[in-house]
């Protein structure tokens, strides 16, 4: 009985907290006319017509480079924020460089909104060119996701024994050494979970997608947009939900396939004697 009332909190909670995704999977399947007349949750001729609106004509809005464009961006954004957390978040674990000042300043960075960064970054953009380029849009990714980084390494690096780091020194191991071959093994899971979690947050970035691009870099955040009125007259309602769906997919793919990695990161650490 216990487990039976478990079960039914569970559901009744995941279907709240995921009732928009559901509204627009379903409307995402329904033809403008049956939206008309039908617009609750029951489908009464699914159709796939939406979909392949999105996908086969791409005369004006090309989803698939807005898709690509966001992959593009989204890597850099990711893979620059783990290539410069990592060393100054063994910096900060083992000789609590910047521990103080650093990583407080850095993390409070996030808690600023970023609208207040707005007109300085395009000022500084227009002057280097980078406006409308996915470099462009991936540096300013970078600085998004370099806290969210910056913790979850640190936190990682200081569960590692510090004896693992003596012994190597023992062996004549540098510094570099011991942070490539010694600590980033054991962190692995640590940094798998800051990649998907900074890919997802790179993806999901809007405002900077709408300020810093125009055409050739226009991720899927803000393509996505494109699509409400494409066809003129009013909200186009079924291929607008057809678009976010396909434009959810990257991240919500690559959070089921790696959610493994995830949860056993996030528990690293928990049990220590």
């Amino acid at each position: 009985m216990i487990n039976a009332l478990r079960w039914i909190v569970f559901a009744v909670a995941a279907v709240a907290m995921n009732f928009p995704v559901i509204v627009t999977l379903v409307t995402s399947f329904k033809s403008a006319r049956e939206l008309s007349i039908n617009p609750g949750l029951w489908i009464n001729q699914p159709t796939l017509e939406n979909y392949l609106r999105v996908l086969t004509q791409i005369d004006r809005f090309n989803i698939y480079s807005y898709l690509w464009n966001s992959i593009v961006a989204s890597l850099i954004g990711t893979g620059l924020a783990i290539l410069l957390a990592f060393p100054a978040a063994y910096a900060i674990a083992r000789s609590e460089v910047g521990k103080h000042t650093l990583l407080p300043v850095v993390i409070n960075l996030r808690a600023v909104p970023l609208i207040i960064f707005a007109i300085p970054l395009y000022m500084m953009y227009q002057f280097l060119g980078l406006l409308d380029t996915q470099l462009g849009l991936g540096l300013i990714l970078t600085i998004v996701n370099t806290p969210l980084a910056l913790v979850i390494l640190v936190n990682a690096i200081s569960d590692v024994p510090l004896e693992l780091d003596e012994a190597a020194r023992v062996d004549g191991a540098s510094s570099w050494q011991i942070m490539v071959s010694i600590i980033r093994p054991v962190v692995r899971p640590s940094l798998v979970t800051t990649f998907i979690f900074g890919f997802i947050t790179a993806w999901n970035e809007f405002l900077f997608g709408l300020m810093l691009t125009t055409n050739k870099a226009v991720p899927m955040t803000v393509g996505a947009s494109f699509f409400f009125a494409a066809s003129g007259g009013g909200v186009q309602w079924g291929t607008a939900s057809a678009v976010m769906i396909l434009g959810a997919l990257p991240p919500v793919l690559l959070g089921l396939l790696m959610y493994r990695q995830i949860s056993g990161s996030m528990t690293a650490g928990a049990i220590k004697g």
